[in-house]
């Protein structure tokens, strides 16, 4: 699970109402190269939670020099948006699950991707 992925994610367990970040616990991390492109990533910027990124790429020891705010003109700024599609596109979760910061519910990751489902007395 890439952590753009996560970042998008959110628990839908009955009765939450604060389901989002999910805390991320990893057992196993990979780092894989991806082509960099930055007008995906300048275009996916505004999309995305900020705090919730850092907060997960700290947490999974990737943070790697990322600010903990969103810089004005990012757009123009080559280093930045590069820092960016490392957190949002190589950093993967292979093993490990998510978990809802209200319930505690946790979701199962398996090699890559996560397991959103509910039971049917959580729904």
């Amino acid at each position: 699970m890439k952590l753009l992925t996560h970042n998008m994610l959110t628990s839908h367990v009955k009765g939450v109402t604060k389901g989002y970040p999910l805390l991320i616990k990893a057992t196993e991390v990979k780092v894989n190269e991806v082509e960099f492109n930055p007008q995906f990533v300048s275009r996916m910027i505004p999309k995305l939670e900020w705090s919730a990124l850092v907060q997960a790429a700290d947490g999974l020891g990737h943070l790697q020099d990322l600010p903990s705010e969103l810089m004005a003109d990012y757009e123009n700024n080559e280093d930045f948006l590069k820092k960016v599609h490392r957190v949002l596109l190589e950093v993967e979760v292979i093993e490990g699950c998510l978990q809802c910061p209200e319930s505690g519910r946790e979701f199962p990751i398996s090699r890559g991707v996560p397991n959103m489902l509910l039971n049917e007395d959580e729904a």
